[in-house]
């Protein structure tokens, strides 16, 4: 009798298959990777890459959440240069609030030999919690803008890539999320406000009342769909429009004219009827009664979303040549305050003659970081360049020349006797000295 050899190939196919399907309920097959935004595919990368437990990975990483844990408090318009050493792990963020009915526009634009990518991450800020990740700005694209749904705090976090940097100018700017439904007329033609009482006390202003002459044409705040137009009770001839993209019902009364039909879509500035007193109105000037209302909330108050506020932010009068530059103050207590403000808390006085690094120049202040690592805002003309000495300093024994002005320093070399030293300033008893050849240093006292 014959017979066959095995084959072994199929043997194993069969083992392989038969331990898999004994062990099915134990195999774990792990989900594909999906990053949330552009910021977190890069922190993944550099997980994968092994990066992330290199000193300058774990620095990047601490950047960025301090970045959200610890934010400048800013108010809209805002605008900041500051400089990205390629060389150091950075991140800043922002914190401003933004009240219903405002379009905020965050943008950021990245500059340098060294430059790269730049992530721009929006949080939103969330009482005993973590700040909420709600925005990211595209992959290339240099800003995002978004309109809340309520009134809040937010936090807007830029980041460069690592060993890339260069000069960032960063903006944020507050816009009115609709256009005035009034031809020619501002936020200065409202006579009555939102909440104001009517008949006697017993109920209020559902809108605001902008007055102007008969006739003066009434445009579309935004893109919207015409949902009713008729001639009702005390609005006399009104128009009604469904802005889709933030779910607000927008309501025109008291109009002389209509210009459209329900149905129609309407674009911001076209027009949809014209100024009047009809209605309860008759005793009245001309004027639109314009309302806004949302479902769910009722009422809210018009004025947020069409009052333009200020666009431009203040001019940067604080000189950029010093960006990335040590540098230091010029009177005996310069004020260190938490953000660019004169009314905000100062973080400490510092001497004349204090070093300081430059990171960044805003309206009359620089962002600056001290020799022990302290950073704040500093008026700019309290601040000069230290390109020349304030004094000198001879050593009568051998020295060592310290990388930071603290006990235990690391040494930058040895320092001989009878040297003479240029002094460029003080700190915490240390001198900041130049030796020969331009190398500079601490001597402790």
């Amino acid at each position: 009798m014959r017979f066959n050899r095995p084959n072994p190939v199929l043997g194993s196919a069969i083992l392989f298959w038969a331990a898999l399907m004994s062990g099915c309920s134990e195999e774990v097959v792990p989900e594909k990777y999906q990053p949330t935004d552009a910021h977190d595919a890069y922190r993944h990368a550099l997980q994968q890459a092994g990066l992330s437990e290199s000193a300058l990975g774990r620095d990047w990483m601490q950047a960025a959440e301090d970045a959200i844990g610890q934010p400048t408090r800013v108010e809209a318009p805002f605008q900041e240069v500051l400089y990205i050493d390629p060389a150091a792990a950075f991140a800043v963020g922002y914190r401003f609030p933004v009240q219903h009915g405002q379009k905020i526009e965050v943008s950021a634009r990245l500059e340098g030999s060294s430059a790269g990518r730049l992530f721009i991450d929006l949080f939103r800020v969330v009482e005993d919690s973590a700040p909420l990740h709600v925005a990211s700005a595209p992959e290339g694209d240099p800003g995002l803008e978004f309109e809340p749904r309520r009134d809040g705090e937010y936090v807007v976090r830029l980041q460069s890539e690592l060993l890339r940097g260069g000069q960032l100018t960063a903006m944020i700017v507050n816009k009115a999320s609709l256009e005035f439904p009034v031809a020619g007329h501002s936020v200065h033609s409202i006579q009555s406000g939102f909440g104001a009482p009517r008949d006697g006390g017993r109920r209020r202003h559902h809108g605001v009342d902008i007055f102007a002459s008969r006739h003066t044409a009434v445009l579309a705040p935004s893109r919207a769909y015409v949902s009713h137009v008729g001639e009702r009770g005390r609005g006399g001839r009104v128009v009604w429009l469904r802005d889709i993209k933030r779910s607000l019902s927008l309501y025109f009364a008291h109009l002389q004219t209509q210009s459209v039909q329900q149905g129609e879509w309407v674009e911001p500035g076209d027009q949809i009827g014209t100024v009047g007193n009809s209605g309860n109105a008759r005793t009245t000037p001309p004027h639109l009664h314009f309302g806004i209302y949302m479902r769910g909330r009722g009422p809210l108050d018009p004025e947020s979303f069409i009052r333009q506020p200020r666009l431009k932010p203040s001019a940067i009068t604080a000189s950029l040549e010093l960006l990335g530059e040590w540098s230091r103050s010029v009177i005996r207590d310069a004020p260190v305050y938490q953000t660019p403000d004169r009314s905000a808390e100062t973080v400490l006085m510092v001497g004349r003659h204090t070093p300081m690094r430059i990171l960044g120049g805003t309206a009359g202040y620089y962002r600056v970081s001290l020799p022990d690592g302290t950073a704040g805002f500093v008026r700019s003309r309290y601040v000069e360049a230290a390109s020349r000495p304030v004094g000198s300093r001879r050593l009568s024994a051998d020295q060592a020349l310290l990388s930071h002005p603290v006990a235990g320093a690391s040494s930058k070399g040895k320092l001989a006797p009878g040297l003479e030293l240029q002094v460029l300033g003080s700190f915490q008893s240390y001198d900041w000295v130049q030796a020969p050849g331009g190398n500079t240093g601490w001597l402790a006292p």
